[in-house]
């Protein structure tokens, strides 16, 4: 295993970061010249497409905003997000031994996210965690739109690697579904027993409940 012939890349929230209430605030938060942000739904599975820019899409949609508002509205949450992380009154938890996987993998493999964050957001959250480094060769984020199998093509696009030579660790199903569509190999990942099942149940082959079995699974699906 060598960073010449492999792959590993990671969602972050669940996986890599915790999503804490109050960053989903900041998100929401943007939208306050035009409404009571607690109005809105933080059920992400409510929006048409669980992706960051195209719930910015729907929301201005919903609230009658002309398109010309969206760079406004991103920056505003990219700017609040990074000033508050900066002053300490914002703190990005990193998913208990998400920094020793990174660290152990590194030199190994190539490492990267595919998420569906703004890719900004993404960086300022893991730069806070400490986590930004070890992927930011490799990141792509919600930028552009699509669902979680088009984010994950977009970050695959530039590896001229084999599909069975890439491992992308997910905590949700539309993660499998992304890594299925994309022929890669998939590790289903939570700290919630509940999620691993579903997970199980929708068809995923490889989980883990904590990140020394997810470095174990790594190392057996690329040393394969």
């Amino acid at each position: 295993m060598t960073p010449q012939d492999c792959a590993v890349i990671f969602d972050v929230d669940g996986v890599l970061l915790e999503l804490t209430a109050t960053e989903e605030d900041v998100f929401f938060g943007a939208f306050q010249p035009w409404c009571a942000p607690s109005t809105l739904s933080r059920d992400w599975n409510s929006y048409r497409i669980r992706n960051d820019d195209n719930i910015v899409d729907e929301i201005m949609a919903r609230l009658g905003l002309p398109p010309q508002l969206k760079t406004r509205i991103v920056a505003d949450y990219h700017a609040r997000i990074g000033a508050l992380l900066a002053n300490g009154s914002l703190l990005s938890h990193a998913i208990p031994g998400a920094a020793d996987l990174l660290a152990t993998l590194d030199g190994k493999t190539r490492l990267g996210i595919a998420t569906a964050n703004f890719r900004e957001a993404a960086r300022l959250r893991l730069l806070a965690a400490g986590l930004w480094q070890g992927v930011s060769g490799l990141a792509q984020g919600a930028d552009g739109g699509g669902h979680k199998h088009e984010i994950l093509a977009r970050a695959l696009h530039s590896l001229k690697l084999p599909r069975s030579r890439i491992v992308y660790v997910g905590d949700n199903v539309n993660d499998l579904e992304a890594g299925l569509r994309n022929g890669v190999h998939f590790i289903g990942f939570s700290t919630q027993q509940e999620r691993l099942e579903h997970l199980a149940a929708a068809g995923a082959t490889y989980l883990s409940g904590h990140h020394a079995a997810t470095r174990i699974l790594i190392e057996n699906l690329l040393n394969a």
